[in-house]
């Protein structure tokens, strides 16, 4: 089964790109460029620079077929260089084509968003604590339904990335091993949820699958995941809320622990997330909060924070930003908690066509 998935990858993109599309494409580009300021280092860096194509077409009367891809080119591309499928600051964040069986069910296959839980208002200062559980962009299935207020959607994933051995999320990166230890693999995820009063919406999505480790040349799937995260989100004229409560866990590869024999063999945490923004005009203010809280065995069990006050002004072809980033830890490539003081000020312009 292992062998074949280059294959099916390879399938899957084939498919995302050439199936036999009558929806009118629309394509559009765009740019972005970011300056930050290390509160802690007083180091600036202007740069993060990248060039963003996107290529879209809506389901019609004429054709159930619909599609969406968008790729990145630079520095700015939140990929990871040394455990893509490129090897180079370009990547291909999302390329999916979807079939809509009815109005209210579709299939879509290829690198889609995982659907577990909800994402923050943007991704440029972190997904914070949501790490290995923000922005994911997988490789696999994923059908889409509902009934009145009722919504669900289940999905199948071979990996993360194209690759055999990537293991690149694009937005939320570095939490889910690398090339030359392990990624993520064969992973279910089911999300319910239920709107009420076109207000709130109540929801939960559970997600479980394995570890295959790289180090050996077998590619065994002898480690595991799981998560589960029960959320909210509200939305009152200009006033918009999220919750969310996360538990993960990981058992980690037995090549890896025999490698790594200082690393606890199951990581468990648990998060908590909330996010209040209002919208006044053309500007967008927002409050990010997301605390952790480790439960592997061994590892300290403080609860850590992390925060992201921001602003953004729409100015027509784009927008600008200023955000502020503070939190006292990080989740690292096993998704274990590590104690570490940041705080940081970014200031971004993105420009579309």
């Amino acid at each position: 089964m292992l062998n074949s998935k280059p294959l099916l990858f390879t399938s899957l993109f084939a498919l995302t790109i050439s199936a036999p599309l009558a929806a009118s494409p629309s394509l559009a580009g765009g740019f972005w460029i970011n300056y930050s300021f290390n509160e802690d280092t007083h180091e600036t860096d202007f740069g993060d620079q990248a060039i963003i194509g996107y290529l879209d077409g809506a389901k019609s009367e004429q054709s159930p077929w619909f599609y969406s891809a968008e790729f990145r080119l630079g520095p700015g591309s939140f990929t990871d260089v040394d455990n893509n499928s490129s090897g180079q600051k370009y990547v291909m964040h999302k390329a999916w084509l979807g079939y809509a069986i009815d109005d209210n069910n579709s299939l879509t296959f290829g690198k889609s968003q995982v659907p577990f839980g909800w994402k923050t208002a943007n991704f440029w200062p972190g997904d914070m604590f949501l790490a290995a559980y923000g922005d994911q962009m997988d490789v696999g299935v994923k059908y889409q339904g509902g009934v009145n207020q009722f919504n669900y959607q289940l999905a199948y994933y071979l990996a993360d990335d194209w690759a055999s051995k990537s293991t690149d999320s694009t937005d939320d990166n570095r939490h889910w091993g690398s090339s030359s230890t392990y990624r993520k693999v064969d992973t279910a995820v089911v999300d319910f949820s239920y709107t009420f009063n076109k207000q709130h919406t109540f929801a939960a999505s559970y997600q479980n699958g394995k570890l295959e480790e790289l180090i050996t040349g077998d590619r065994r799937t002898d480690g595991d995941h799981s998560a589960y995260v029960i959320y909210y989100q509200g939305q009152f004229d200009q006033l918009t809320t999220k919750l969310s409560y996360i538990d993960g866990k990981r058992d980690l590869p037995q090549a890896y622990l025999a490698a790594n024999p200082d690393i606890a063999s199951t990581i468990d945490n648990t998060r908590y997330a909330g996010e209040i923004g209002y919208t006044l005009g053309d500007w967008y203010f927002v409050l990010d909060v997301t605390l952790a809280k480790s439960n592997t065995n061994g590892v300290d069990g403080d609860t850590v924070y992390a925060f992201a006050p921001g602003v953004r002004y729409d100015y027509g072809p784009g927008w600008l930003y200023l955000e502020y980033l503070n939190q006292d830890a990080y989740f690292d490539r096993n998704m274990q908690i590590n104690q570490g003081d940041f705080a940081a000020w970014y200031l971004t312009f993105d420009y579309y066509w």
